[in-house]
C-alpha cells in the first residue's frame, strides 16, 4: 500500500479510537505552553503538570522568569530532572521574547527557534496547541510508531518531520501527531505493545506484534 494512502487509513481509524487526543500538557497560553514543554523533556506529562500547577502561578509573564533569580527557578523546577539546564533555557528563551519579540511567544517557526532550549519539536507543539497553526511532532513515540507501521523508518526526528509532511495533509498535521502519541502511550507502547488490541494491527508492519488470540 502506497504510503500516503496507509497513513490515511491509519490516522481515519486512530482520529476514531481517541477521538479526544490533545495535547497531554496543561497550559491556558504560550508562554505556558512553551515551558512546560522545554520540562517535558526526559520527563513524564503528568510530572511537568503537577510543577507547573504552582510554577505558572509564581511566573506569570516572560519577563517574570527572565527576572528570577536562577536558584530559585531551578528549585521550583527540580523534579523534572535536569533543572540546571532546563532553568538555563527558560529563562534564556525568556529574555529573548522580552528583548527581541515583545514579551510575546513569536508565531513562526523559524522565530521559535531562536529561542533557547526550542528545537523544530517544541516550535511545532506551540505551534499546533497554541496558535492552531498545523506541525508535526516528532517526539519518541512518533520516531517508534512511524517506523512499526511502516511509515517511514527515519529516526532522525528532523528528517522524519519532513517526510511525514509528505504523506499527511497539512491541515492534519497537529491531529496526527496527537493521535499517534495517544496510541504510543496507550497502546504500541516500547516494550511489549498491547498488539491485540490494537485498531490499525491489520495495518501494522512491526515484524514483532501479537496476533489476537
Amino acid at each position: 500500500m502506497p504510503a500516503r494512502s496507509k497513513s490515511t487509513e491509519i490516522l481515519s481509524i486512530l482520529k476514531k479510537t481517541y477521538p479526544d487526543a490533545h495535547c497531554e500538557l496543561d497550559f491556558s497560553n504560550p508562554l505556558e505552553l512553551l515551558v512546560a514543554t522545554i520540562l517535558s523533556a526526559q520527563c513524564t506529562d503528568a510530572r511537568v503538570n503537577i510543577v507547573t500547577k504552582a510554577l505558572f502561578k509564581k511566573y506569570r509573564s516572560a519577563e517574570d522568569y527572565a527576572r528570577a533569580k536562577t536558584v530559585d527557578l531551578e528549585q521550583d523546577i527540580r523534579s523534572t530532572g535536569f533543572y540546571k539546564n532546563k532553568a538555563k533555557s527558560i529563562q534564556g528563551a525568556c529574555r529573548l521574547i522580552v528583548e527581541k519579540f515583545g514579551g510575546q511567544v513569536p508565531k513562526t517557526l523559524e522565530e521559535l527557534v531562536t529561542l533557547p532550549g526550542v528545537g523544530r519539536k517544541t516550535a511545532n507543539v506551540i505551534l499546533g496547541n497554541a496558535y492552531g497553526i498545523p506541525g508535526i511532532t516528532c517526539d519518541t513515540h512518533v520516531i517508534r510508531l512511524s517506523e512499526r507501521l511502516g511509515l517511514s523508518k527515519l529516526k532522525d526526528p528532523v528528517k522524519l518531520e519532513f517526510a511525514l509532511q509528505k504523506i499527511i495533509p497539512q491541515k492534519d498535521w497537529t491531529i496526527a501527531s496527537h493521535v499517534i502519541i495517544w496510541h504510543g502511550r496507550r497502546r504500541c507502547f516500547a516494550r511489549k505493545p498491547d498488539c491485540p488490541r490494537c485498531p490499525v494491527l491489520r495495518l501494522c508492519a512491526y515484524p514483532y506484534k501479537t496476533q489476537p488470540s
